[in-house]
């Protein structure tokens, strides 16, 4: 890793930080985040030393197969469009392994807060708003394999090999 992947790096976090402060407050990612993130991959690649055969393959193959299984989610309404644009965007960033911590930490963070959420409203006796900015549990999963494979000095990644 070189000063350029780490800056893109820190660029990508920021950006996931948007995303969950815009979903929080207004139940939406913005699909110029979604394409910044989704276009600046390519320069990570580059910065990284990712080769064309497999690895920008593999990247895009994942984040093919990741879209076509979250669009059919969200084509039964169980996850939101915004949602489904910006793991298709994560998936050309992190290795097939690594997407699969994402997703895992991801669902913990958003079965977490789906509780902590619905059980507000139920409390405020307003069942009929509960709805989850599943963006923040994106972004925590997105912030968490970041920080858990590319920090130096904390990668469990190379513990795992």
């Amino acid at each position: 890793m070189n000063s350029i992947s780490y800056g893109l790096l820190i660029g990508l976090a920021i950006a996931l930080v948007i995303a969950a402060f815009t979903d929080m407050r207004r139940r939406q990612i913005d699909n110029w985040l979604n394409a910044a993130i989704a276009l600046t991959a390519p320069a990570f690649w580059w910065a990284s030393g990712l080769d064309l055969w497999p690895g920008v393959a593999t990247q895009l193959g994942v984040a093919t197969a990741a879209f076509f299984i979250l669009a059919g989610l969200f084509a039964m309404k169980v996850m939101g469009g915004g949602d489904v644009k910006l793991l298709t965007a994560l998936a050309l960033w992190v290795p097939p392994f690594v997407f699969m911590q994402l997703l895992l930490i991801m669902s913990l963070a958003g079965g977490a807060l789906t509780i902590v959420l619905a059980g507000w409203h139920i409390i405020r006796g307003e069942r009929d708003k509960i709805k989850i900015p599943y963006g923040i549990a994106i972004a925590f999963g997105g912030l968490w394999v970041l920080w858990a494979n590319y920090l130096p000095g904390v990668s469990f990644a190379a513990q795992s090999a």
